[in-house]
Order: structure tokens, then sequence, then C-alpha cells
């Protein structure tokens, strides 16, 4: 299941989505209604639960919160390739079901009051809730959701067609029942999914083209509305004070700042200096050396700023230097190998992250879903059917990253690396690395922020030691993001975010079809019949054990590919703040929360007389 967030949505799949059709018969068969989904059996909660343990139901609404965000936005339109949308515009929707952070693939009634599920899986219908309401004050309808669900297909990110690729038919059955079918019983996670969807007003939108970028403020259901804004600077949100969904259990709590704001910066570093000078509120610091050595500034030493180490259960899924596989540069899996080989992470975890991160070892780090050691049991019997298609070493060779001392000699890795370069046809000429038609190996490392030249240069000498030229080339975000859609790039760095249910997404991650696609997910252009094929059986899996010996199978295929060479990642969300909050005593296990925060006034009062007086 999906944990990104909506702009970085995308989609696409065979069916055309259905319109409501005339005369529909209602579903049939046995069916169980319920408040709240789960793939991993019982909701904590029970059906007239208030809220969500990890909030503070009487948390005050008020006060204002300013935020950062890197490049520039020309879009309110977070659902479709064109334009850079703007940060925080999720906050103006609405989904059915709102996911619990700290149950792992369990969504609760939202914007829908009731589900109702067929037993064999083929079929879910949502009750919307009779007091959903539009900013406008017009009644949200199952027509509203049939008409978002039906545009997001056929006119947004690619995203959507693959992770909605089982559904056959979505219907309104009367004003507030909306029903989809789905191909068969066997992709159990689908019913969640659609629980995501962010439903979007119908009567809003007539008379607008969907498929363009748009820089007007858009209705909506949700906590906030856009209160003014000023295009690729900054934006505003307000907090509805009449929000109608406000009293309920999955809403109670959360959403507690009257204004939030987001300023836009060039790059992290101009917009870690506005936080030092109390220009910024919060920030989530990605960056070991800042945490470890950027602190130390008037405001902290005065006890202004607070910093924080929050401990999450996520899984972490896969960052990494990711290779373009449709430049023949990087077809041959012993190419892809070489250069892994030549990233020295533990000198890079030593000397630039000051030890403070682990090494990701599996597409689903931080998990039960991990693959380890040698496949054995249900999964080597999965694994069996793919012989002489998969690597070798699948089955013969545990998968484990290269190591080193440290100090900077990769002496051992490197001339691993060349060996396996030769073996691919590629040989050292005058301190260069050639072809056999005298084609220098040379590329280009495509980022869209500053801090991570640190990482690459490092990289790129070490390439230049087997004789590879690596250019570094950093872009804005606008153009970053146009470039990596299309995927004009040869390296760059991405995530591949997972959850504890994986299933649909993986399909814009790996498959084939998705490989051809701009504006996929599948930005390395992965493109294996087998792979496609464990996809399938992953979202297929009946229960929680196979789902388990399929992931693994899936994730110990894609190491062996080579396909990226591997990160890190932090078990902690590490949070730096002006002394103006509150939070609950206890946080989610699956996230940070910030949207269960919320200002004291008190603090705030001080705060900014502290900053008027200069004291920040």
């Amino acid at each position: 299941m999906r944990r990104r967030e909506i702009v970085t949505a995308s989609l696409a799949a065979p069916f055309a989505a259905a319109l409501p059709l005339p005369g529909l018969v209602r579903a049939q068969g046995a069916s169980r209604r319920t408040h709240a989904l789960s793939l991993l059996g019982e909701p904590r909660y029970p059906p007239d639960f208030k809220h969500f343990s990890y909030v503070n139901p009487n948390a005050p609404k008020g006060g204002e919160v300013t935020l950062a965000a890197i490049g520039s936005f020309d879009s309110f339109n977070p659902f479709i390739v064109r334009g850079v949308a703007a940060a925080g515009i999720g906050a103006l929707w609405m989904t059915l079901l709102k996911g619990s952070q700290d149950e792992a693939s369990t969504e609760y009634a939202n914007l829908a009051r009731e589900v109702e599920i067929a037993n064999d899986g083929t079929w879910v219908a949502f009750e919307l809730h009779p007091d959903a309401r539009w900013h406008d004050g017009r009644a949200i309808t199952a027509d509203d959701v049939v008409w978002t669900f039906t545009t997001l297909r056929t006119s947004g990110r690619p995203f959507y067609r693959a992770y909605w690729g089982d559904v056959t038919e979505v219907a309104a059955e009367g004003q507030r029942r909306v029903l989809f079918r789905f191909r068969d019983g066997g992709n159990r996670e689908l019913p969640l999914i659609l629980g995501q969807l962010m439903v979007l007003p119908k009567h809003w939108w007539d008379g607008r083209d969907f498929t363009r970028p748009l820089l007007e403020a858009p209705l909506g259901a949700g906590a906030y509305r856009i209160d003014g804004f000023e295009a690729g600077r900054t934006v505003n949100y307000r907090l509805v004070r009449d929000f109608w969904a406000r009293d309920l259990p999955t809403e109670k709590g959360t959403d507690n700042f009257a204004l939030m704001r987001y300023e836009y910066f060039r790059d992290a570093t101009v917009a870690f200096e506005a936080f030092k000078a109390g220009q910024i509120d919060f920030r989530s610091e990605n960056i070991a050396k800042e945490w470890a050595t950027g602190y130390d500034f008037p405001a902290r030493r005065r006890g202004l700023v607070k910093l924080d180490e929050i401990r999450h259960e996520l899984p972490t899924g896969m960052q990494g230097f990711v290779m373009n596989i449709r430049r023949p540069l990087f077809q041959d899996r012993r190419v892809r190998e070489a250069m892994m080989l030549a990233f020295d992470y533990e000198w890079s975890n030593r000397n630039l992250f000051f030890d403070a991160y682990a090494r990701t070892s599996s597409y689903f780090s931080n998990s039960e879903l991990a693959s380890s050691g040698l496949p054995a049991g249900e999964e080597l019997a999965l694994l069996e059917r793919f012989r002489g298609r998969v690597p070798a070493e699948v089955f013969t060779t545990e998968f484990k990253l290269p190591v080193t001392d440290g100090s900077g000699n990769n002496r051992d890795n490197l001339r691993r690396a060349l060996t396996l370069l030769q073996q691919a046809g590629w040989t050292v000429r005058n301190q260069k690395l050639v072809n056999s038609q005298g084609q220098a190996f040379t590329f280009e490392m495509l980022l869209s922020s500053p801090s991570f030249e640190r990482v690459a240069l490092p990289y790129a000498q070490s390439l230049n030691r087997l004789g590879i030229e690596m250019r570094t080339r950093t872009v804005d975000t606008a153009q970053y993001q146009a470039r990596t859609d299309a995927f004009d790039f040869d390296m760059t760095v991405d995530v591949f975010g997972q959850s504890l249910s994986p299933g649909n997404e993986q399909r814009d991650y790996w498959t084939c079809e998705k490989a051809r696609m701009e504006g996929s997910r599948n930005s390395i252009g992965v493109c294996d019949p087998v792979v496609d094929e464990l996809v399938e059986l992953v979202i297929s899996a009946p229960d929680r054990e196979a789902l388990i010996t399929r992931t693994r199978a899936l994730d110990r295929v894609l190491l062996w590919g080579h396909y990226v060479v591997p990160h890190w990642h932090s078990r902690v969300f590490r949070v730096a703040f002006w002394d103006k909050f509150d939070r609950p005593a206890t946080p989610p296990r699956y996230g940070l929360g910030f949207d269960t925060w919320w200002v004291d006034p008190v603090r705030e009062a001080r705060v900014a007389s502290e900053r008027r007086s200069g004291g920040g």
C-alpha cells in the first residue's frame, strides 16, 4: 500500500473507468458493513471510538506556523504530471477513509461514514457521511466520487491507472452511496486503496481543464482552505472554522494550527538560515552533518529552539543512486554491480554523516518484508519456478553490500569493480575507461539539491580511479521534476517508499508497462517478466504469510538486479522547532504526527517577545 505524499502519486491500467449506468442493479451477494478496514487483522478502534490514541482531543485551535519549501510552485493541482504543485495542498481535501498512524494498513471511516465489502472481495461500497459539505456549502455526493475516480484515471498522473487497475466499474447508487467492482476477489488491499481516494468537487471543475496546471485556489472540503498566495514564493492555508468533520473521531485533535504558511527558498541552505533567524518555525532535519554541528546558534543556546529525536517503526524503503537502465551504459548488470562497488559507504557515514545512519540493504528495509540469508521454504519454492530466468546468485549467495574499513582506501572493491567492467567489454586506455569502439565511460548525476553534492562528489572521485567520468549537475525543482518525469537522466537520487503492506503501487515502481510511461515511478526502467509476475503475486497474496514470502522473493530479485547504489536510512525523525509548540505525550508508531501538535499561546508569546528584542 502506498505511503507517499499526494503530489508524488502517479498511475495506468487497461480499463477505462465506467460511468454510472442507468438502472444499475445494486451489488448482490454476501457482504459485511464496517467502520474500518485492515489487512492485518481486526482494527484496534471499535465502531464507537472517540479519537485516535496519539492525539489530544482537547488540543486548542489557534496560532500560526511557518514551514519551509524548496524551489517554487506553479500549480494547485497535484494530481497531474504538468506543473509543480504547492506544498501542503493535500490539506484542502478529504479521503473516503483515513489511515491510523499507530496501526499498519488500517483505515477508518472518514468522508465515508460506513463501508460495505463483499465477502468474496469482488466489490466495495462507501456510504458518504450525510453532513459532508464542500467549503461552498454544497453536499458532497456519490457523483463527486465517481467523477474524481474517472477523471484521475483518465487525466491524472500515470500512477492512478496502475494503482486502480483492477477496478472494472464505478457507479453512484443514490446520492451518497458509491460502488466499485473489481476484476476478481484476489486484490485484498484494493478496498483500502480506494479508501485513500481524495475526493474532488465535480461542480467546481466543470468548465475547467483538469489537465492544465492551476493557479486559482481550488474548492475543497478539508480542514484548510487557501488564504492567499504568491506563485512560486508563498502560500497560506487558513483553518476552516466551520469544518464539517472537526468532531469526527478520525479528525478530533488534528489540524490545530489556525494558519499554516509555506515559504519557498532557493535551496536547503537558505531555508536553514531562515529557520535560525526565526522566519521558519519547524523543520525536519535530514542532513546528519547539520544535526551534529549546525544548531549551535544564539536562539538554540537560549532555549528558544528545541531539538528532538522521535523514534518510529516505519519501513524505510530504498533510497539510492538510481541508474537509468534505458541508457545503454547501464544495461549490463555487471556494470551496475561495479557502480555499487565503487561507493564507499563506510567512509561517507564516518566523515559526512557522523555515523548517524544504518546502511539500506533491502527495498523493504526496517520491516519483516526484507529478504535475508538464502531463500528457503515457501520462498525457495516460489523462486524455483523462475530458475534460469533470474541471476544464479539468487539461489546460491546471500546478498551483502560491499564493506570497507572507512579509511577511504576502497582498493579491493575497486579492483573487483574493474574486473566486472572488463568482463562487460570495457578497458582502461590512457587512464580512461573505454568500450570496444573507443567511447569513454562518462555520464551525468542529476540532483535537485546542493546538499547531495557533498555525497556525489566523493563518489565521482572514486569512479575516476576506475577511469569513469561522472559529472554532477544540480537543477531547480521544476526542471528536475520535468526531467525525471521524462526519464531524461543517466543517474539520480530516488526513494522507493514502502509500507508494511506493499501492493498495487509496486506496479508503478517495477513493471514493464510503467518503464515506458512518462511520469511513472519506474525511474530505473525495470522491465523484467519475472519482476512483473512477482509484482502480481504480491498484489494477489491471499494472506499475511503469503505476502511476506512473495515480497521477500521480489526484494531478492530486485537486489540481484543491481539497479541502484543503496544509500542509508534512519530510524528516528530528527526535528528542530522554535519553542512555541505542545504535542501529545504518545507519538504515533508509524508517522511523525506533526498534524497533532498545537501552538501553546504562552510559549508563542515568549518566543515572539524574544524575537522582537533580538534575543533570537
